[in-house]
């Protein structure tokens, strides 16, 4: 049980962000070679994605009566 959860830790902590900020970097490099197309658009929306993975978005409040 222990090792399965080290090896999603690590999975989490160092895998999914190196790969997104490799989707980034391909996604770039492309579109420095041929313009802003349908690939380069899709590698950074899937590395945004990917590095959105975790976070919570806050929540609206309709009605900001406390603060």
């Amino acid at each position: 049980m222990i090792p399965n959860l080290i090896r999603r830790f690590v999975i989490m902590a160092i895998a999914v962000p190196l790969a997104a900020a490799g989707a980034r970097k391909l996604g770039d490099v492309l579109e420095a070679r041929r313009g802003r197309n349908r690939t380069s658009t899709l590698l950074r929306k899937g590395a945004d994605t990917l590095q959105g993975f975790g976070r919570q978005k806050k929540q609206q409040r309709r009605f900001s009566l406390s603060r």
